[in-house]
């Protein structure tokens, strides 16, 4: 009888220090540091486009300027021309910032860099919001004649380079 009690006791022990780890849990605050560029290739012009997508607080924590106020897109053009460079087939390309938007947690950028009549290597340096985040992760798709290829981008892994 007393064992039967005391296994009894071992399971709402057990049990309860699982809700109790949970309850905890719930409690826990972690925040996601990532950003995410799609880049396609659109033939008839000879262009890349480029659309990123960040945290509206980070980036205007980055950049120490309010996202409601008038000089936001311009400190954000500022921002991505000083953290983000391309190179096609080893030659640099100059990027050509053509507007973002804040919507709600998500602020959009929007860029672009013309004359790219053929892409055999594609090399990226993105260094956005590296600096002010440790844990930052920056992912790039890019979209070429068909191919997709995803480069990935951290502290220490600042530059990547893809092959078509």
């Amino acid at each position: 009888m007393i064992v039967n009690l005391l296994i009894k006791m071992k399971k709402l022990l057990y049990i309860s220090g699982i809700l109790t780890f949970f309850v905890l849990m719930s409690f826990m605050y972690v925040d996601f540091f990532s950003s995410m560029t799609k880049v396609d290739y659109i033939d008839g012009s000879k262009t890349l486009k480029f659309t990123t997508k960040m945290n509206t607080n980070h980036i205007s924590d980055a950049i120490k300027i309010n996202p409601n106020t008038a000089g936001f897109e311009a400190e954000v053009k500022k921002y991505v021309n000083n953290n983000f460079d391309v190179y096609i087939n080893g030659s640099p390309k100059t990027i050509t910032f053509t507007g973002s938007q804040v919507s709600g947690e998500t602020v959009w950028v929007y860029f672009e860099t013309g004359g790219v009549s053929d892409i055999s290597t594609m090399k990226i340096k993105n260094t956005i919001l590296l600096s002010s985040f440790p844990k930052q992760f920056n992912i790039v798709s890019v979209s070429y004649k068909g191919s997709q290829k995803v480069m990935n981008f951290q502290r220490g892994k600042e530059v990547n380079e893809v092959s078509f």
